[in-house]
């Protein structure tokens, strides 16, 4: 592995899930490596104003102003070297990056899962999230039918795509559950042909849900999951567990989501994007 040059990153963060932020016009070759070595908890980057090494993912962020409202390119890759067809926070902080640099409270994010509107007031971002889909073909499952409350490894599960897969368990309590134990056997079952995240979600007391999710492609849990959330009340809408259009809130460990979940309409995912710092990223090569 050699050291090319450098490239400016900024670092931000949704609710504790943390993401370095590159401008595409700076050119990054092999965006696998970048992400995993910058990536790294023990050994990633650490940006002027943070003492949090590492990431969730590195963004590549291509803003296009000449639009009205302008558009910015998502492409997030994972710390896995994978790139993930959503996040919902990464698509909040996509927009606040965006908002900063052409002075608006709109933004169309355009991601792998498609194009999505988001507002700003402020650190809150608000991003419409996509309909929520049950169906074996988009979640996608290696069955004939949809997975609900379907014991798979240790969990009785419900299986949804909002962006990107996810497979969710309603339990007691969300603080009871070994994540990192019982989540692999399920995030690799061969009913997930490409794979699953594994949330977990148990009643607040106060109409909302706690969460815990141990997302694919970081492979461990991570302190907010945007997508996650919106599966927690989409599965919670479909078990009977909320119902009606009113935002629900959804609280992973690193602070409060709020989600709206409409019947067959795009859900709405808002919370904070909150800039940490910046620096500069070797740009490494990893030859043959």
């Amino acid at each position: 592995m050699s050291v090319l040059n450098s490239v400016p990153f900024e670092k931000y963060h949704g609710t504790g899930n943390d993401f370095v932020v590159v401008d595409a016009e700076d050119p990054v070759p092999d965006r696998p490596a970048f992400a995993r070595t910058h990536c790294d908890r023990d050994a990633g980057i650490v940006p002027a104003g943070s003492d949090r090494r590492g990431a969730d993912g590195v963004l590549f962020l291509a803003l296009e102003s000449r639009y009205d409202p302008p558009r910015v390119v998502m492409t997030l890759v994972q710390p896995d070297g994978s790139v993930a067809a959503m996040c919902g926070n990464g698509a909040r902080v996509a927009a606040a990056w965006a908002a900063e640099r052409t002075d608006t409270d709109e933004i169309m994010i355009d991601t792998p899962a498609g194009t999505r509107r988001a507002t700003i007031d402020g650190t809150d971002v608000h991003v419409e999230m996509g309909v929520p889909s049950f169906s074996p073909r988009d979640v996608p499952l290696d069955s004939g039918g949809e997975l609900v409350e379907t014991d798979v490894g240790e969990l009785s599960i419900t299986a949804v795509n909002t962006g990107v897969p996810h497979a969710v368990a309603f339990v007691d309590d969300v603080d009871d559950v070994d994540l990192e134990s019982v989540a692999p056997s399920i995030r690799h079952a061969p009913l997930f042909p490409d794979g699953a995240n594994v949330t977990v979600a148990s009643p607040d007391g106060r109409g909302g849900f706690r969460q815990r999710t141990f997302e694919r492609g970081v492979e461990g849990e991570t302190q907010s999951c945007g997508t996650g959330a919106v599966a927690v009340v989409a599965v919670a809408k479909r078990l009977g567990l909320v119902s009606g259009d009113d935002p629900v809130s959804v609280s992973p460990p690193g602070g409060a989501l709020s989600v709206v979940v409409p019947d067959d309409e795009t859900a709405l995912l808002g919370g904070p994007a909150v800039y940490e710092g910046d620096g500069e990223a070797d740009i490494v090569f990893r030859g043959r």
